[in-house]
This record gives C-alpha cells, sequence and structure tokens, in this order.
C-alpha cells in the first residue's frame, strides 16, 4: 500500500496558521503594527478601505529591511527576534515566532516598499495567495510602507464571515486602541477611507487615554503607582463615580504588552466592591513591568494570555496599590493621620478640678399652662382636663376582642379569591376567572378580567413594602414582585410594540447635551444612525467623536439622554450586531430599564394596582427581557417554617 502521509505545501500551512492569526482585518493591523514597533518606529500611520477588505495599509520611520530580508521575511518562522528556545524567556518585542507575516500573505494579497537608512535605494516585493510575483529596487524613504490589499479574496467562506463595515471598523478601532495606549512615544494616525478619525503626537498614558476616551474619562482618573522587588506597576484606576455599566475602558499591560487576566480583574474589582454599585464597573489602565523570565507570553497565537510565575504575590501587591490610591483621594474613606488640620482635643488631667454643672429647676413648670398677659405662668385646670381626657380615649383598648378581630376576618374572607400568577387565569377554577371570560380568550385576557374582579382582594391584601416590593396574598401564599423590574417589563413590551409598527415620539431637549465616544463606538452610532432616529433620538454629529442630542424619546419618566444612549451603543459593540432592527429588542430593554421607577419611589396605591394589572397582561410576566426574575412565591410552608 502507498504511504497516507505527506507533507503538506507551504501555502496550506500558511492558511492553516492563518486561521488562527488573521481572524479579521484587526488581526492584520495588530501584526503589522507590532512589526513596526519592534522596528523601532517612532511614528506609525495606518490606512484603511472599506473596514480593510479593500486595503490595509501600514507606514513606519523604523530601521526597514534589506531586499534579501524583506524577502526572508515571508518565509514560515523567519524572524529576526530570537535565535534559540533560551530567547522565549527574555523576550522584549512583540512578536517571537515569525508567523504574522506568512500568515497575512497567505490570505491577501501584497506589496512591500522598504529601504534602511543608509542605503541608496530600497526594494519592492509583490506577493499573492504565498506565491512571490516579483520583487525589485525602487526609490523610497527609509522604514516600512506594507500594503494588505483584497483581504481574503481567495477564501469566499472566510470574507463572508466578515460582518458589517460599521463592526469590522469598531474592531479595528479597538485594537487600535490597544496599540495606542500602550505605545504612548509613539506617533499614531488612522484614517478610514480618506477620513481621520485619529492623530496623536508622542504623549504621556494621561494624554492618550482624555484623546481616546474623552476628557471627562481622563478627569475622573486616579494614579497608581509603587514598585517591589517583584513587580513595578504604574497606571491610572478611576474614582468611584466614574464607574459604568457597560463601555467603561479596561486595559492591563504587562512590559509593554497587551494583556487579558481575569485574576487580576478580580483584584481591582475587589478594592472597589463597597466603593460602587454591584453592576457597575470602573475603567482602569494599569502596566505591569517585570523580569521577562517570570512570565510566559507563548500560549495563545495572539499573545494576548500570559502566565506570571508570581501571580498570588502581584495580587497582593496590587490589590495594596489601588487601595492606597483611592485612600489618597479619601474615595474609600481613609484617614490621613498627617494632615495638618486635625482636630483641637483637650488633653486630660486627672488632678485638676472640674466645676460642677450648675442646672435649675422650675418647680412651678406646667406643660399645660397658659401664658398669661403679663407674661407669668397661669394654670388652667379645665384645659389640663380636657386635653389628657383626649390622650385617654386615643389609646383605650377594646375589651371586645371579637369585634377587634372582625375587619381582619372580613378582609381575609375577601381575599380568598387570590388570583395565581403561576397559573392561567382560566385554570384557577375561580369563580371570576370562570364569568370573566370564554375558555377559549387569551390567556392574558382573562388574567386581566380576573385582576379587576379581585380588586377587592387586592385592596385589602396589597402592601408596597420598602417602597421596593409589592407584597400580595395568593393561593400558594404570599407573592412579592419586585417594583423596578415589574416596570421594566411593562415598558419594554410598551416600547417594543411600538417600534414594530412605528417610530419612538421623540421629545425636544430645552437644553442638549453632548456625548463624547470612543472612535469606536462613534463609528457604530454613525452606522446605528437610522435605528437610533427610530428609538427617538435627535442626534448630530459634531466632529472629534463628539455627539449633539437634541431630543430624547417620550417616555413616562424622564431619562438622562447621553447616558442611555452610550448604554445602547456599548450593547450593540458587546453584542456585535449588525446595526438594524435586530437590536430594537436590547435597545427597548435600555429605554425601559432607564425610565423605569427607581427603589423608595412613592406610589399610590391605584399606581400599585395599575403596575400589577399592566405586569399581568405581559406574555411573559416573570421575568423582565434580559432574564431577571420579576415575581417570587413565598409558600405557605415557607412561611410555616418560620415560627418552627
Amino acid at each position: 500500500m502507498d504511504d497516507v502521509i505527506r507533507l503538506l505545501p507551504d501555502s496550506v500551512a500558511n492558511q492553516i496558521a492563518a486561521g488562527e492569526v488573521i481572524q479579521r482585518p484587526a488581526s492584520v493591523i495588530k501584526e503589522l503594527v507590532e512589526n513596526s514597533i519592534d522596528a523601532g518606529a517612532t511614528s506609525v500611520q495606518i490606512v484603511v478601505k472599506d473596514a480593510g477588505r479593500t486595503l490595509i495599509q501600514v507606514v513606519d520611520n523604523g530601521s526597514g529591511m534589506s531586499a534579501s530580508d524583506a524577502r526572508m521575511a515571508f518565509e514560515r518562522h523567519a524572524t529576526s527576534k530570537i535565535a534559540s528556545a533560551d530567547d522565549l524567556y527574555t523576550l522584549h518585542t512583540m512578536g517571537f515566532r515569525g508567523e504574522a507575516l506568512p500568515s497575512v500573505a497567505a490570505v491577501a494579497r501584497i506589496e512591500l516598499r522598504t529601504m534602511r537608512k543608509g542605503d541608496p535605494v530600497g526594494t519592492r516585493l509583490c506577493i499573492s495567495e504565498s506565491r512571490f510575483e516579483s520583487q525589485e529596487p525602487v526609490a523610497c524613504v527609509p522604514g516600512t510602507n506594507l500594503m494588505v490589499k483584497n483581504l481574503f479574496f481567495h477564501m469566499p467562506a472566510r470574507r463572508k464571515f466578515l460582518k458589517k463595515d460599521s463592526v469590522e471598523l469598531s474592531h479595528i478601532m479597538h485594537e487600535f486602541e490597544r496599540l495606542a495606549l500602550v505605545n504612548t512615544g509613539v506617533a499614531f494616525t488612522i484614517v478610514h477611507n480618506d477620513a481621520t478619525l485619529h492623530q496623536f503626537p508622542a504623549g504621556s498614558l494621561k494624554q492618550r487615554i482624555a484623546a481616546l476616551f474623552g476628557k471627562s474619562v481622563g478627569a475622573n482618573l486616579i494614579p497608581v503607582e509603587t514598585e517591589t522587588s517583584v513587580v513595578r506597576i504604574s497606571g491610572f484606576t478611576g474614582l468611584p463615580q466614574a464607574a459604568r455599566k457597560r463601555g467603561v475602558p479596561q486595559f492591563f499591560f504587562v512590559n509593554g504588552r497587551n494583556m487579558r487576566h481575569p485574576y487580576f480583574h478580580k483584584a481591582v474589582m475587589g478594592c472597589y466592591a463597597e466603593l460602587i454599585q454591584a453592576d457597575t464597573q470602573p475603567p482602569y489602565f494599569i502596566n505591569f513591568e517585570v523580569d521577562p523570565a517570570t512570565i510566559d507570553v507563548n500560549i495563545h497565537p495572539q499573545k494576548h494570555e500570559i502566565k506570571f510565575e508570581n501571580e498570588q504575590a502581584i495580587w497582593q501587591i496590587l490589590t495594596a496599590a489601588i487601595k492606597q490610591a483611592l485612600g489618597r483621594v479619601n474615595a474609600a474613606g481613609a484617614i490621613d493621620f498627617d494632615a495638618d488640620a486635625q482636630p483641637d482635643i483637650p488633653v486630660f488631667l486627672p488632678d485638676a478640678s472640674q466645676p460642677m454643672p450648675q442646672d435649675t429647676l422650675d418647680e412651678h413648670y406646667d406643660p399645660f399652662a397658659e401664658r398669661g398677659g403679663g407674661g407669668h405662668i397661669a394654670a388652667a385646670p379645665r384645659q389640663r382636663e380636657v386635653l389628657m381626657a383626649e390622650r385617654r380615649s386615643r389609646i383605650t383598648v377594646p375589651r371586645d376582642w371579637d369585634k377587634l378581630y372582625e375587619s381582619f376576618t372580613a378582609r381575609r374572607d375577601a381575599a380568598a379569591p387570590a388570583i395565581d400568577f403561576d397559573t392561567p387565569a382560566a385554570e384557577s377554577g375561580t369563580p371570576a376567572a370562570a364569568d370573566a371570560a370564554p375558555a377559549d380568550a387569551p390567556a392574558a385576557e382573562v388574567a386581566e378580567s380576573a385582576l379587576r374582579d379581585a380588586d377587592v382582594a387586592r385592596s385589602a391584601g396589597c402592601i408596597d413594602l420598602d417602597a421596593r416590593y409589592i407584597v400580595l396574598p395568593s393561593r400558594e401564599g404570599l407573592m412579592v414582585i419586585d417594583r423596578h423590574r415589574a416596570h421594566v417589563r411593562v415598558l419594554y413590551d410598551r416600547i417594543l410594540s411600538r417600534l414594530q409598527s412605528q417610530p419612538m415620539a421623540s421629545q425636544q431637549l430645552i437644553f442638549p447635551e453632548m456625548l463624547t465616544l470612543p472612535a469606536s463606538q462613534s463609528a457604530i452610532l454613525e452606522a446605528a444612525a437610522a435605528v437610533v432616529a427610530r428609538l427617538g433620538f435627535d442626534v448630530a454629529y459634531l466632529g472629534d467623536n463628539t455627539w449633539n442630542i437634541t431630543g430624547a424619546p417620550s417616555l413616562p419618566s424622564a431619562i438622562a439622554p447621553a447616558d442611555t444612549l452610550r448604554r445602547i451603543v456599548a450593547d450593540i459593540e458587546e453584542t456585535g450586531a449588525v446595526p438594524d432592527d435586530s437590536v430594537l429588542s436590547p435597545a427597548a430593554t435600555v429605554l425601559a430599564r432607564a425610565a423605569a421607577l427607581r427603589a423608595g419611589e412613592p406610589l399610590t396605591a391605584a399606581e400599585t394596582d395599575a403596575l400589577v394589572a399592566d405586569l399581568l397582561r405581559s406574555p411573559m410576566p416573570d421575568y423582565t427581557p434580559d432574564g431577571l426574575r420579576v415575581i417570587s412565591i413565598i409558600t405557605r410552608d415557607q412561611v410555616s417554617k418560620l415560627f418552627i
């Protein structure tokens, strides 16, 4: 029999490697820019067309390459960054595997122009689908100019799975943010379809953060700085008031490399446990500098996951550094014992004599007396007797215990036909449900009829507990409804029903609001302009990733337009959804949450009844649109166990 195992051609092997390294246009930009940084570039320009499908061009002023090095760079495992296995433990460069350029060349057309400083002429190299087409001398400036054209042009399956340009551009901007933050000493420019999205000079980390995410983020950061024999930690973390639910920038860097580290993220969040709400997160930009021999970056092809030798020790150092930073601004209620403004505490002298406090007692004072015309206190025995009689009448306890409990018995009997929220009203067997609607009526209509007929029961047994929960009697025991979540469910149903037939009504703002977004989210908002208008927002782009909001959805309760729109955009970004009608449902959830009742907000008895009635009309009253429980039942057995 013939042998069946054979060596794959280089072109096939490169395409297999490309499947791990090159997932989308953003991956290409990451690999090319990291090569520019490793080449010592101090200025990098990125040019993108059609979100990277048509063209990705990276131009740098780095060291450049000779003609032979340019040819060798596209061979698999050809690299200038390591020479032996021992070099893996002393890495100071971004790349080291020698897979990036061969992988890119396997899925696109490549044109490279490069020249070293001091060389009289550069070289031009053309590659298509891992095949060299030409190489020739060319006049160019020192550095490297690499163009990636028609990404995935010969791989229809990979190209088909690319998202819309707005989504791919968002991924590109996310990658650009990571690259720009970790290389603050490099000037960056990024251009998309001939429009300059960002242009940064070399500067500090604080300046780069403010340029990328807005001055509001930069103004709410506090420095984090500590140095030990294990690690040097620097960077910034957010004030508690900067915490948000979504779209919060959070970055870890180690030795100039981006990384994801859930363990260290948990350490940061632990420092804010008592300072922010449980569903919010603070921004942070933390850089770790460690001995390269104590970390392993050779885990994942994209090198985002890194293992630390001293992970537990770094956890403790990181926690202490962030708590110290928060303590300096009194965010954690820290006490500054070195402060100058100390309270003036008198010294305790045990032998010193202290004067006895003097107290005077008016033996003729009468609280039931009235003042006379001459300013003297005149007794009023008759008035005192009347007042005392009224007080006794108010606190008199009835002796007829049967009469005392008559009202409670009446309320119990009236509440007997209680509504069962977990069972369709048509099946409850109560006369109210049977008489309210025919057997073939929709369940929601039957439940609504049963609710109307049980008004007496609810009036007798409905309790608004702590302005957060509604407690009702149920056949199984006690029903507890979360008011806020119930209102979210009701508003969501109304908003989504409206959006399915016509746009939301818009209410013009007396004072327009400004919304500054990261470039990645600004691109999403631009692509979602039609959806945003349908939601009732009137927005206009002012440039520099800033939007002017002049109108907001007309809802029963006022919302914060800028914050609500930010959450909608962050939700689209997080899910990677195409900004079309498919995002109306999550957007309706955000609007409902923004306009829903808050804990402690008072409701009248009629408003409470109306909320319960509206909730019962919902096709899914038990849960909010994002899956949180609205109704819970405390059974009779659970109540009985409380008194065992």
